[in-house]
């Protein structure tokens, strides 16, 4: 059993807080016990009722968050919350345990959330790993497949859905082929722009290319593509519920 976390939100945005408040519901044993909507309060608040955790906004009016916590007596476990990722660097310097960018999806605070379980006590994240979740991803329009002795150059455009069969990756375009390619799966979802979204452990799809999208009868969705083929694509009971989020059905 996970053992109750205090916590105080501040931030200055009312908007925020309600959000992220809605967000956390999922996660019971963090328990809200205050909010702040600026760092003057958030310090009376923090000093007041030491919780074990904050979720820090940077730029507030009065005392930005790392002016407030510069004078905490007694510092809480942190996760920063701010539209800004130039104080990434100095968010790792004040031992955060994670860094959220505005506005806060689902999915990255379940990550936070999974490291602050894995904190057993406050200390820093290495700093790469800090710096290679808020770089953006780097983009590119094409992927590479080979033919022979051709490196062709597939246009992200073109791409339907790309699937894992066995141990081998394949394109699917829209003319209906299937090429081969060295990329993996996992490799692909990193690098590839947000248009992609993988439904299955074995299928990413590209969003864009969507006709239609079909219940299953045992929850799944069924994704029908635009290309020539129209071809079909099932997501896994366990990739549905963020997928019907995502797709707000």
């Amino acid at each position: 059993m996970i053992e109750k976390i205090s916590c105080i939100i501040i931030d200055d945005e009312e908007l925020a807080r309600k959000r992220l408040i809605r967000l956390l519901q999922p996660y019971p044993f963090i328990e809200i016990i205050a909010q702040a909507d600026n760092g003057q309060e958030g310090l009376k608040l923090v000093d007041l009722h030491q919780p074990d955790l904050i979720f820090l906004d940077i730029e507030m009016p009065v005392m930005n968050g790392f002016e407030m916590l510069s004078k905490v007596k007694k510092q809480p476990k942190v996760i920063f919350t701010t539209a800004y990722d130039q104080y990434a660097i100095k968010a790792f310097e004040e031992n955060s345990v994670d860094y959220l960018l505005k506005p806060i999806e689902k999915e990255r605070l379940e990550k936070s959330i999974g490291k602050l379980k894995r904190t057993q006590q406050h200390v820093a994240l290495p700093i790469q790993d800090l710096l290679n979740q808020l770089k953006p991803k780097k983009e590119i329009k094409t992927l590479t497949v080979k033919i022979g002795d051709k490196i062709l150059l597939i246009p992200l455009h073109q791409i339907v859905a790309i699937e894992a069969e066995d141990k081998y990756v394949f394109l699917l375009t829209e003319d209906g082929n299937k090429h081969l390619t060295d990329f993996t799966l996992t490799g692909l979802e990193e690098k590839l722009p947000d248009v992609f979204c993988r439904i299955h452990r074995s299928i990413i799809i590209n969003t864009d290319k969507i006709k239609e999208i079909r219940k299953s009868f045992n929850g799944a969705l069924v994704f029908v593509m635009s290309n020539l083929l129209q071809s079909k694509f099932a997501s896994s009971r366990s990739n549905s519920e963020a997928l019907r989020e995502r797709f707000d059905i």
